[in-house]
C-alpha cells in the first residue's frame, strides 16, 4: 500500500482561486487543480493508494468548518483514496474543546503551519496544542523550516522544533519537508535524536517556477538523491514517510524519485507506506 502522507485540496468552490492565490505568492506553478477530483486523479495515476490531506488554518473563523468538512472527506475514503485530517489555528479561543471534537470526529490528526499561521513553533500557543494532541493521540504534522511564498520569514527552524519538543509530553509529531525546507543541513544535525517522523513531501525533484522571472530554476535548489539518502539513514528508514506536497510536486516524479534511491526493499516499502500504515493505525 502506497500512501502520499502530504497533500493538500480546496473545496471546489474556491479551489482555483485558493491555487491562483498561492501560485502567485511562491511564484511556482501548481501540478494539479487543488480539487478533491484532481487529487484523486493525480493519485490514482501514479499508482497511490491513499492520499492523506493536510487542510491548514489561516485564520480562527475557519476552523470548526474546516473540520466538519474534512469529516465529510473522509465518509468518501474508500471511493476517492483521500483521506483527511483535521485543523487547528493557534489563537482559536475554545482549541482545547475544538481538539477533542477533532477527535471525535474521528480525524486522525492536525496540521499546523507556524509561518501561515504567524506564530512560532515553540510559542506556548502552540506547546499547549502538541500537549493536547499527545493526550488525545492525534498525530500533529507541521510544516518545517522555510516557506516558499514567505522569504526569510523563520516560525518553525530546527532550533525552534528541538526547543518545542524538549518542552512537551509525549505527541506524534512529523515533521514536513524532511525537518525543515531549505534548512536540511541544520535539520539533520538538530533534529535526528528526537522523538519524530519526517516526510519527504516537497524536498526532492525540481521545482516549476512561473514565467514572470522571479525565480529561475536554479535559485530554488532541492535535496538530491545522495542528499535524501543520507538523511534517511541518520533519521532512519522507520521514520521517514513519503509525501509530495501536490499540488506542488508531481506525485508520479515524487515516488518515481524515492524508488530510484538505492534502498534495501524493505526501507522501501516502509517509507512507501509502511510507517504510514503504523502511525495511522490501518
Amino acid at each position: 500500500m502506497i500512501i502520499d502522507f502530504h497533500t493538500h485540496t480546496f473545496p471546489d468552490k474556491i479551489a482555483s482561486a485558493a491555487i491562483e492565490k498561492l501560485s502567485g505568492a511562491s511564484h511556482t506553478r501548481p501540478f494539479s487543480d487543488g480539487t478533491a477530483a484532481g487529487l484523486s486523479a493525480s493519485a490514482k495515476g501514479a499508482g497511490i493508494d491513499l492520499s492523506v490531506v493536510l487542510p491548514v488554518a489561516t485564520n480562527t473563523r475557519q476552523v470548526p468548518n474546516v473540520n466538519d468538512y474534512a469529516a465529510k472527506t473522509n465518509e468518501a475514503t474508500e471511493s476517492t483514496g483521500l483521506f483527511s485530517f483535521g485543523c487547528i489555528h493557534p489563537d482559536y479561543p475554545a482549541w482545547k474543546e475544538e481538539l477533542s471534537r477533532i477527535s471525535a470526529l474521528g480525524l486522525k490528526g492536525v496540521k499546523l503551519h507556524p509561518v501561515y499561521q504567524d506564530v512560532a513553533f515553540d510559542d506556548p500557543r502552540f506547546l499547549r496544542i502538541l500537549d493536547r494532541a499527545g493526550e488525545l493521540g492525534l498525530i500533529v504534522v507541521t510544516h518545517a523550516g522555510l516557506d516558499i511564498g514567505f522569504p526569510g520569514v523563520e516560525r518553525c527552524s530546527p532550533e525552534q522544533i528541538r526547543s518545542a519538543v524538549q518542552q512537551v509530553g509525549p505527541v506524534k509529531l512529523v515533521l514536513a519537508h524532511m525537518g525543515g525546507w531549505r534548512q536540511w543541513e541544520r535539520a539533520e544535525e538538530l533534529l535526528a535524536d528526537l522523538p519524530v517522523f519526517f516526510d519527504t513531501a516537497f524536498s526532492t525533484g525540481e521545482i516549476s517556477p512561473l514565467q514572470d522571472g522571479y525565480y529561475s530554476p536554479e535559485e530554488l535548489p532541492m535535496l538530491d538523491g545522495a542528499s535524501l539518502l543520507r538523511m534517511i539513514r541518520t533519521f532512519g528508514a522507520e521514520r521517514v514517510l513519503f509525501g509530495t506536497d501536490s499540488p506542488w510536486s508531481d506525485q508520479t516524479e515524487s515516488l518515481t524519485f524515492l524508488r530510484a534511491l538505492p534502498l534495501e526493499a524493505a526501507e522501501r516499502e516502509a517509507i512507501l507506506g509502511g510507517n504510514a500504515r503504523k502511525l495511522l493505525n490501518i
